[in-house]
């Protein structure tokens, strides 16, 4: 049994005929307005016959490939090669390759910029301790350390008790 739309698209399309086309014309509650309706609908359809042509589909072959595989599904084959469910964007063996370059990359590029440049000469805020000697007259509880590590390049003068300076304080 058609339904009242499929009856009603049948009509306009001048479909029906006989006793189905009695029986759904008698249904109709206002004739007049429904023959109105009809006759808007057929000359609708005729303008756009006439004004939008169906355009010559190109690439047929990508065309008949896409309806083999919808009907493929239909006919209960895998729905998720039609659909494109189950391709992931990101695949297992993707997402390894692309870390393990990453990995690569930065570690060419920590080796590059931590690579320690050796000194060939010394530095410029570097100095030495030629002498250290406390005058008895100016501070006569003054003591010196000296204390020297090769591996820190430091060298660390402790004075104790020294009121003030000495002139012939020198640096090389």
């Amino acid at each position: 049994m058609k339904t009242f739309e499929e009856k009603w698209t049948a009509w306009i399309d001048g479909e029906l005929t006989g006793a189905e086309l009695a029986e759904f014309e008698a249904s109709l509650p206002d004739q007049a307005a429904a023959e109105a309706e009809k006759r808007d609908a057929q000359k609708l359809g005729m303008f756009l016959k006439e004004h939008l042509p169906c355009r010559a589909m190109g690439n047929e072959e990508f065309f008949h490939h896409q309806l083999r595989e919808r009907m493929n599904a239909d006919a209960g084959g895998d729905r998720r090669v039609s659909s494109g469910e189950g391709r992931s964007w990101w695949p297992i063996g993707r997402l390894a390759w692309v870390g393990a370059t990453a990995l690569a990359i930065f570690s060419v590029f920590t080796v590059f910029v931590m690579r320690e440049k050796p000194a060939n000469e010394p530095s410029q805020y570097l100095s030495e301790i030629l002498t250290a000697r406390v005058d008895p007259a100016v501070s006569p509880n003054a003591t010196i350390s000296m204390f020297k590590s090769k591996e820190d390049k430091v060298t660390v003068l402790w004075v104790d008790g020294l009121q003030s300076l000495p002139s012939e304080y020198a640096s090389k």
